[in-house]
């Protein structure tokens, strides 16, 4: 085995989340190690991420952006990145319940906004935060490698990690961004609480007879919620779909030829966009929700799907892991500033308190609507619709809402907030 090197700190997963906090400590000037399974460079990933980027190919996987993600990728100078290659706006959202005749419209219009959020494919996202990482002499990308060993805090609050190639590396904190299945969150003795939703999303890219019309799609039904989200493309017609099923229902699906699945598609749809005149390759995901006993703990955070994830009906995963880098960079850099050893637990825990009830109270809304839309009694059905049809009409509930989603509501971390004039 190599000899231990010192750093300041060490990012587990140079993902959308962990590039995020990593931009976002990178100015100060501490010393980041990024650790990725993923093997090459920064600048092979780059390329590779912009030569995928061709008219008429997307990825299948996307983020919902909300603006207060937006705020912090314009803050982390990796916004420009983005729109520089692509991302649909989208200025309303058609939520309707596919079981009865309660529905509910969402406009910026009303909020006097421009856009309600962005649809952007993960692999635009990760490109733009890498191509700033790459700016940083002092951020090092250790690539084709994954934690195997980690030890417990000495008594400065260090940490030793010893990597699957054999290299070891003392941090004085380890930030574990690696993913639902974080084998920093395992290796700590940092235990969750999950289950499983009973769901399975598939996942593609599909092309539609009609226009999207810059809009956000969504059909509740009593088998789980399907969304059609709108991608920037060469026309208007070209949407991403979430199609949350059982097992049983996502493996027929999965098991149809392109013509017969775009036709349960269209059937599902309501035929909203009218036909479904293609959709590209299929992918099936395991939905399961999962919640760490704890965020922080001596010279160790979690950030991301390592310390939760959620369904994803209302597409809020991903920025619920970039309000958990914010967070933790500006406790961090606020703590660094005052001359604190910011690696101690009684620091790292003022993140974990700012953090860890706001993603409790959404994980708990996502559970509360997924257990609303099963199926139900006709009379429970009845009053969904007329609860839904109420709230279309009470604008300032309605507007609550949505400023919620759109992450403009509440306390929020400097570098999502808006610049004031």
């Amino acid at each position: 085995m190599t000899s231990s090197s010192m750093t300041d700190i060490v990012i587990s997963g140079a993902g959308m989340v962990g590039a995020a906090l990593a931009c976002a400590l990178a100015p100060s000037g501490v010393r980041i190690q990024l650790l990725e399974q993923r093997p090459g460079s920064l600048q092979q990933w780059l390329a590779e991420a912009d030569a995928a980027m061709t008219p008429g190919r997307h990825d299948a996987r996307v983020s919902a952006l909300n603006l207060a993600s937006v705020q912090l990728l314009t803050s982390l100078s990796a916004w420009s990145g983005v729109q520089a290659r692509r991302a649909a706006a989208y200025t309303d959202m058609e939520v309707w319940d596919g079981e009865g005749s309660g529905r509910i419209h969402f406009s910026a219009d009303a909020l006097h906004e421009n856009c309600l959020g962005y649809i952007v494919e993960n692999s635009v996202i990760l490109a733009a935060l890498h191509e700033q990482l790459n700016r940083f002499d002092n951020v090092e990308l250790i690539s084709d490698v994954s934690l195997r060993q980690l030890s417990a805090p000495d008594t400065d609050g260090h940490r030793e990690l010893v990597l699957s190639n054999g290299r070891r590396i003392e941090t004085r904190l380890l930030v574990g961004a690696d993913g639902a299945e974080s084998l920093t969150r395992q290796l700590s003795g940092i235990g969750a609480t999950e289950w499983d939703y009973g769901h399975h999303a598939i996942v593609t890219t599909i092309h539609t007879e009609q226009s999207h019309a810059d809009t956000c799609w969504q059909r509740f039904t009593e088998d789980g919620p399907l969304a059609l989200l709108p991608l920037a493309a060469e026309n208007d017609r070209t949407l991403s779909i979430v199609w949350s099923t059982s097992p049983e229902h996502a493996a027929s699906l999965m098991a149809l030829d392109e013509a017969d699945f775009c036709t349960a598609l269209g059937r599902a749809f309501g035929h909203r966009l009218g036909r479904i005149e293609g959709c590209d390759e299929r992918r099936s995901i395991v939905l399961r929700q999962r919640h760490a006993h704890r965020y922080a703990e001596t010279g160790l955070a979690l950030v991301g799907d390592a310390a939760h994830t959620i369904h994803p009906l209302a597409g809020q995963g991903v920025n619920l892991g970039f309000m958990d880098a914010a967070a933790l960079a500006e406790v961090l850099l606020a703590a660094k500033t005052r001359g604190e050893r910011w690696t101690d637990e009684a620091v790292l825990r003022r993140f974990q308190r700012q953090r860890r009830s706001a993603n409790l109270t959404m994980a708990a809304a996502m559970e509360g609507f997924r257990r609303l839309f099963a199926p139900r009694p006709p009379v429970v059905r009845l009053l969904r619709s007329c609860g839904m049809n109420l709230t279309d009409r009470l604008e300032p509930l309605k507007q609550h809402l949505v400023l919620q989603a759109m992450g403009l509501s509440g306390e929020r971390p400097a570098l999502t907030r808006r610049p004031t004039i």
